[in-house]
């Protein structure tokens, strides 16, 4: 009996272990779950109709949750305590929350509004009745970011990229339509950030054209919602649509948007706001762009009352913007407008059959059929270089609507009329012949019919008309041509040559000079250096005269001053010798006279002197042969003698004896 009693002990004491927690309601909840609190029954009742989670302790699933730890009160007849994983959104994404209770929507509105409830933690705060901004059932405009959040999965459903956190409560098409919000949210990459950046493979710089699916609609007639709270710092603030009642308390509609993102990362609710990446618009070099604005209010024409192509506005008016676009990048949304793009360099057009500039404008022009005065059929190959200036390209947009417009409406028509015009007044050879003047009265005709269309020709090119096919019979005026254009030709080629015999003629010529120009040069410089040295001598040999005049003058002086000395002293002189020789002659002569005087007879001083001078002579005195000559009276030797002494007497003294001055010679 006593081992019974101790058996019976035994096994009593596990069953009350196990039951007095259980009669306590003890809960033990791990620290990575919450407990959802359903209460069976109350003595306050059951909850009213379309309620779900109880405020005031009735019977239902409880507002409260019960984290991790042990919690006492919450016996198993009274309370059922679901235990679930802590909700979590993983870093870098989006979680979308989904209320099962509180306010109705209204009709217009599609997300339930912001609440301050503690990212959704606090389910007493969100269906707290009488507050003014209570929480509303359905899908929430408030986001959770990355984090771990203690959320009632009974009142919130959080859908994440990874799971959706929710307590099933036995209806399979809310699980269906969860999983479907989920795979929708997913294919548009609702769980992540909105990122426009061009290193993300996007195409070139973007930017993001926002749709908003919540607030007020749009007015009758608008397509585009007006920009609301895009200022930082003053009220209304939405900070790129991320703050969803800032944004329809500043006034914001639902529809595409006005003011599209650029780059950055945003966050935002695609329950709310859907985006759209679409390029940036470029306006490249050379071209400006022309707004024709789809968003604002009906403007007044600033193109006046004679311009009737349609409304030309101010920015932030419908129509087409006075300003345009220079070149640049723009975050232009394409759905408030669209941007023609109007050349502002010269361009060319051709209308040449199979031949197109990069800019496609004249991909669908040919060349011009022409008939001529005499039947030909040729076709004309034309180029026209064209001009449109920036400031005039929003009246050729209003006007035309783009530029190929203008081209294939207007140009193209009124260029083929022209030349057939003038095709039929003139023959095949005179188009030929005449192009070039066919050209520049056409380059001065159509620049006053381009200047009528804001637009500015800079020239008219036309090529060669020819027919259409091989062979025709425009080859035959072309070989014509050909022949009197060669003819031409040979007389110039041998004008040219005749010009160019002259040319080689000068230039040796002037080889010939270069090559004696150093002889050249240096005879000019002797002949300068003569030139110097002949000056020189001149003026040294005028300087000379000028100083032998003057040495002269004063030599004559000095001359005459000696002649005049010289003169008075010969005349002394002379004075002095003949006296001199005066008292010598007379004394002589007083000798003489004496000496004659001792003689008695002058002719024996003679013979005296005679017989002196004859011993003083070196000639023989006896000649060395004697002829005698005498006659039969012997006086022959008397006058023999006598002669010869004559003979002798008169060559020593030089005296003629016959009177002719000649000295008898011996026989």
């Amino acid at each position: 009996m006593e081992h019974l009693w101790w058996v019976l002990v035994a096994t009593a004491v596990p069953v009350v272990i196990l039951l007095v927690p259980i009669l306590l309601g003890m809960r033990v909840i791990p620290n990575d779950m919450v407990g959802i609190v359903e209460k069976l029954w109350s003595g306050r009742g059951s909850l009213p109709e379309g309620r779900l989670i109880a405020l005031d302790g009735e019977a239902g699933f409880q507002a409260e949750l019960l984290r991790g730890g042990i919690h006492f009160g919450f016996p198993i007849w009274k309370f059922r305590v679901h235990k679930v994983r802590l909700t979590s959104v993983p870093q870098g994404k989006i979680g979308y929350v989904f209320a099962r209770d509180g306010r109705a929507l209204p009709p217009e509105q599609t997300l339930g509004r912001v609440v301050e409830c503690n990212h959704f933690q606090n389910a007493r705060a969100f269906l707290t009745p009488g507050k003014a901004q209570g929480g509303q059932r359905g899908r929430q405009r408030a986001i959770l970011r990355e984090g771990v959040y203690a959320i009632n999965v009974a009142l919130f459903v959080v859908i994440t990229e990874e799971a959706v956190h929710s307590l099933y409560l036995g209806d399979g098409r809310e699980v269906e339509m969860f999983k479907r919000w989920q795979k929708e949210l997913a294919e548009f990459s609702g769980f992540s950030p909105v990122v426009i950046d061009k290193n993300r493979g996007q195409a070139d710089d973007s930017i993001g054209i926002v749709t908003i699916h919540d607030g007020p609609a749009l007015g009758p007639g608008e397509i585009i919602a007006p920009p609301v709270g895009t200022k930082s710092g003053e009220p209304g603030y939405h900070s790129n649509y991320q703050d969803v009642e800032a944004f329809l308390a500043s006034g914001g509609r639902r529809g595409r948007q006005y003011v599209p993102l650029t780059d950055g990362t945003y966050f935002l609710n695609r329950w709310f706001a859907s985006v759209e990446i679409v390029p940036k618009t470029v306006v490249p070099i050379g071209s400006v762009g022309v707004v024709v604005s789809y968003f604002g209010q009906k403007g007044e024409d600033l193109t006046g009352k004679g311009f009737r192509h349609g409304e030309q506005v101010v920015e932030g008016e419908r129509g087409v913007l006075a300003e345009t676009l220079g070149p640049g990048k723009y975050p232009f949304n394409t759905y408030a407008g669209c941007v023609y793009l109007v050349p502002t360099t010269n361009f060319v057009l051709h209308w040449i059959t199979g031949r197109t500039e990069s800019h496609r404008y004249d991909e669908t022009l040919k060349s011009i059929d022409l008939v001529t005065a005499d039947a030909y059929e040729p076709v004309l190959p034309l180029s026209v270089v064209v001009h449109i200036d920036y400031q005039k390209a929003p009246n050729v947009v209003q006007r035309f609507g783009d530029v190929k417009k203008l081209i294939t409406q207007t140009l193209d028509p009124m260029l083929s009329a022209y030349f057939r015009d003038i095709a039929h007044k003139k023959t095949m050879l005179q188009l030929l012949h005449d192009r070039d003047q066919i050209q520049q009265e056409a380059r001065r005709e159509l620049r006053f019919r381009f200047a009528e269309f804001d637009i500015e020709l800079v020239d008219v090119l036309i090529g060669k008309p020819d027919t259409a096919g091989a062979g025709g019979a425009i080859e035959t005026l072309l070989e014509q041509l050909r022949m009197r254009q060669l003819a031409r030709e040979q007389v110039e080629t041998y004008e040219q040559q005749r010009v160019a015999a002259d040319k080689l003629l000068t230039l040796k010529t002037a080889l010939a000079l270069a090559e004696r120009q150093t002889e050249l040069t240096n005879s000019k410089v002797q002949v300068e250096i003569a030139g110097n040295q002949g000056d020189a001598k001149l003026a040294l040999a005028r300087k000379q005269a000028e100083e032998s005049v003057i040495t002269a003058e004063a030599e004559g002086k000095r001359r005459v001053l000696l002649a005049e000395s010289d003169g008075r002293s010969k005349v002394l002189v002379g004075e002095g010798e003949g006296r001199r020789l005066s008292l010598e002659g007379e004394a002589e002569a007083t000798v003489q006279e004496r000496k004659i005087a001792s003689f008695g007879d002058p002719r024996l001083y003679a013979l005296a002197q005679v017989a002196q001078r004859l011993s003083e002579s070196k000639q023989p005195l006896v000649p060395e042969r004697l002829l005698v000559a005498g006659g039969a009276d012997g006086k022959a030797g008397q006058n023999l003698v006598g002669t010869l002494l004559s003979l002798i007497v008169a060559e020593k003294s030089g005296l003629s004896l016959d009177g002719t001055g000649e000295t008898p010679k011996a026989a």
